[in-house]
């Protein structure tokens, strides 16, 4: 699968982007599982990417996704 149809972070400013990375997620996981954090492609996913105001945490995750119902 490349990585145009499967990659939807836009912050391609981040040293940990896949386009930075030999288009591999790792360095974005490693990191995002460092900080406790959920990748914003996850917020992506179920739509909520926009507001998230830089908290990725679990937490505000699951919040997203129960007021994605």
């Amino acid at each position: 699968m490349s990585l145009e149809k499967f990659c939807t972070c836009d912050y391609y400013d981040c040293i940990h982007h896949p386009n930075k990375n030999n288009n591999e997620c790792n360095a974005c996981i490693k990191k995002n599982l460092q900080n406790l954090e959920i990748p914003a492609c996850f917020f992506n996913k179920i739509g909520s990417g926009e507001g998230v105001d830089s908290d990725y945490t679990f937490y505000k995750f699951a919040e997203k996704v129960m007021s994605s119902k």
